[in-house]
């Protein structure tokens, strides 16, 4: 017997999303919900604070807090709640802040459980690369152990087949401060200096540091010794110009980039280079630091970011699909906080963008330079039906961001997150385990298929034109074997298949084999309470592997991608929309459980808005089809 849902129930639920949304509105407009990652922020926080000498005992004991409330029993810090035993570079970076604040003593029963762990896993050089980093930068490890990039590469032009651009932007952001304090062998200790000596396996032998392949170190410097200048000169001139391009990308609020890591590392490269812990830069990038925190029950979480304006623009989007008018007070606050953060600079995108015309958004509040496909297009999403019927000022920015956004499509007819056409085969030969997938921005599944939706949705691009033919055609070729898709930014194969399939219905493939395939695969993976639910083990593998439960978020993807497909009389998407229909509240752990990817492997996010925004997104895309 099939489920039978009553169409009131979900109506009312409906309006109980709606309601809270409305309610939880800033008055300018937007919506500010916390962007939640693991502890790793609020220990690098902890550890610049005191390398700083800056007596913020407040500041840093609320980070404490955080960091001691989020260990395990057994004495780990995990990313997220199945990961297997703990996280040896979170446990690492955890002990070490810990230990340095001073508020926590090192023969307590939760730092030995930590040290014990940390010792069992083979000690901080078995660690990630960034936790080693910051070892390194406070003089826990030597700076030989850390692989050496010429800092030369920056003096290569865009045009070379080898060049810094060819990094994406926010890799650039945390590379050119890092060349820099490697350049100068910078370290800062924190006062006290504590010994974390006893962390490293006495028996242990120093691994070789991974190298830059011979060629390519040869064809940089091979390149820059034509330049003619004195090979002093060319160091210099390379510092100079890393210099320039950190204090060249500092956003109004003094964070470089709008984000906590890259802020933080600036502030170290620019020490190394010099500067005074009170030269205005600084001062001023750390005052940021201490306002990117929310507040999360009762402790503070230091932000890698802000997601103001992409939760505002799917807020704003969904809103209206669950049936609020555009000419509602909530949409046009929205629509107006939406104009005032739509982007006009030319920046780092348009190098490989030599053609597209500003007119993007971006992710966080204060991010004025590097504006994204995906905050883009729900933008647009939001302001649509006020660019249709409203005229100025929404008709202006409309056009200029539906033009960057087909400016941004890929050479191979997909679309990136970040920058264009950043997807050359010679960075995955950098010596840094664990950074491969975020050295370039490639196309993406969950990009092009979300692109493809807007655009025949939402924008009146038709099936039969190009940039559609061409996207669908690179969703095709990159369809797994078992017929699911891989999302690059959120967990994984469900948010992927998601973005695939809804895409390549909007762009009227019908029920196509691809899309069947697609669709057996995710009644496949349904899980017994009627819900659906990923690991963030699956973005690190690279292949499904489930959670023993089902997330709000996820559930949400898999309704709405059934829906599409034209099953909405289906008992599996009938069960699906009765786990919506569950009270958050009654699911602590599935609704905190991250799906959100930023780093695979190494930085996951809890979007606080998402056990809302996406249920509410499936139950009206459902509601409409069963009326």
């Amino acid at each position: 017997m099939g489920e039978h849902l009553n169409p009131d129930t979900i109506i009312e639920k409906i309006r109980t999303l709606t309601d809270l949304f409305v309610n939880a509105q800033h008055q300018d407009g937007a919506w500010y919900y916390c962007f939640e990652a693991s502890t790793i922020t609020d220990a690098y926080a902890i550890i610049l604070m005191l390398t700083l000498n800056i007596n913020e005992s407040a500041f840093i004991h609320e980070r404490v807090d955080r960091i001691l409330a989020s260990q395990e029993p057994s004495g780990v810090w995990k990313l997220f709640h199945d990961e297997p035993e703990g996280n040896l570079s979170l446990t690492t970076d955890n002990y070490f802040a810990l230990l340095a604040s001073g508020y926590v003593k090192k023969d307590s029963p939760e730092m030995l459980r930590a040290k014990e762990f940390i010792l069992c896993k083979g000690g901080p050089r078995k660690a990630g690369a960034f936790t080693k980093l910051m070892l390194t930068l406070t003089g826990k490890l030597p700076w030989s152990d850390q692989p050496n990039i010429p800092v030369e590469i920056i003096l290569l032009p865009t045009w070379f087949p080898v060049n810094f651009f060819d990094l994406v932007g926010y890799n650039r952001v945390h590379t050119a401060p890092i060349l820099v304090c490697a350049d100068r062998k910078f370290v800062s200790r924190v006062p006290g200096d504590p010994d974390i000596s006893d962390l490293f396996p006495p028996s242990q032998k120093q691994e070789p540091v991974p190298e830059i392949p011979r060629f390519l170190h040869n064809y940089i410097t091979n390149k820059i010794g034509k330049i003619p200048l004195s090979r002093n000169a060319i160091h210099d001139l390379s510092l100079k110009k890393l210099e320039e391009f950190i204090l060249d990308r500092i956003e109004e609020n003094g964070t470089l980039y709008s984000y906590f890591t890259t802020t933080a590392l600036m502030i170290f490269a620019l020490r190394a280079l010099g500067y005074d812990k009170y030269h205005p830069v600084i001062v001023k990038g750390v005052e940021a630091v201490k306002n990117m925190v929310c507040r999360i029950n009762s402790v503070y979480h230091q932000l890698e970011t802000t997601s103001t304006v992409w939760d505002t623009a799917l807020i704003t989007y969904v809103l209206q699909e669950a049936g609020l008018p555009y000419s509602d007070r909530t949409i046009l606050n929205a629509a107006s906080f939406l104009l005032s953060k739509q982007q006009t600079k030319y920046a780092d995108w348009s190098v490989h963008n030599t053609k597209g015309k500003p007119g993007g958004w971006g992710f966080s509040y204060c991010n004025t330079i590097n504006p994204d496909v995906d905050d883009t297009s729900y933008s647009l999403r939001a302001l649509h039906g006020l660019a249709a019927n409203n005229g100025e000022p929404y008709n202006t920015s409309w056009d200029r961001g539906l033009q960057w956004l087909l400016s941004m499509q890929n050479n191979d007819g997909g679309w990136p997150a970040f920058e264009k056409n950043t997807y050359k085969k010679w960075p995955d030969l950098l010596p840094i385990p664990g950074a491969k997938s975020v050295w370039t921005d490639p196309s993406a599944a969950d990009l092009t298929g979300r692109t493809i939706e807007f655009l025949c949705n939402h924008a009146g691009i038709s099936a039969d034109d190009d940039p559609v033919k061409r996207g669908v055609k690179w969703l095709l070729k990159n369809q797994e074997d078992n017929g699911s898709f891989f999302g690059r930014w959120g967990v994984s194969y469900i948010y992927g298949t998601w973005a695939a399939v809804t895409g390549l219905m909007a762009a009227k493939t019908g029920v196509s084999p691809a899309v069947e395939k697609a669709v057996d695969w995710l009644l496949s993976i349904q899980n017994r309470d009627g819900g659906w639910g990923e690991s963030c083990l699956s973005d690190h593998a690279k292949r499904y592997v489930p959670l023993d439960f089902s997330t709000p978020s996820q559930t949400a993807w898999a309704v709405d991608a059934l829906v599409s497909a034209g099953l909405w009389d289906h008992p599996a998407v009938k069960r699906g929309v009765k786990s919506l229909l569950a009270p958050v509240e009654d699911q602590p752990v599935a609704s905190s459980y991250p799906t959100g990817s930023g780093l695979p492997g190494g930085f996951y996010i809890n979007y606080n808005s998402y056990r809302y925004t996406w249920p509410l997104l499936a139950l009206s895309h459902y509601l409409k089809k069963i009326r």
